[in-house]
């Protein structure tokens, strides 16, 4: 089951969590809610680039990196 809630930022490499909100600024907020990047998604982070960031996460069969700045922002439930 699913228990410890922790900003997306902090998800370790191949570690799998699931999305509860996104506290992003509007902007970006609708970028990824468009990308299907909503509350109940699974979500788990695949690559670090070398400086940290950006990093590459796996949602829906796809993979697209996020700043730390906005993943910081967006919640996540983990084993």
């Amino acid at each position: 089951m699913y228990s410890n809630i922790i900003s997306l930022d902090k998800l370790p490499l191949q570690q799998k969590g699931i999305i509860l909100e996104l506290n992003c600024n509007l902007s970006i907020k609708k970028r990824l809610l468009d990308l299907g990047l909503i509350p109940g998604t699974y979500i788990t982070p695949v690559l670090r680039s070398p400086f940290g960031e950006p990093t590459a996460f796996e949602f829906r069969n796809t993979i697209i990196s996020i700043r730390n700045t906005d993943t910081s922002l967006i919640k996540v439930k983990t084993k």
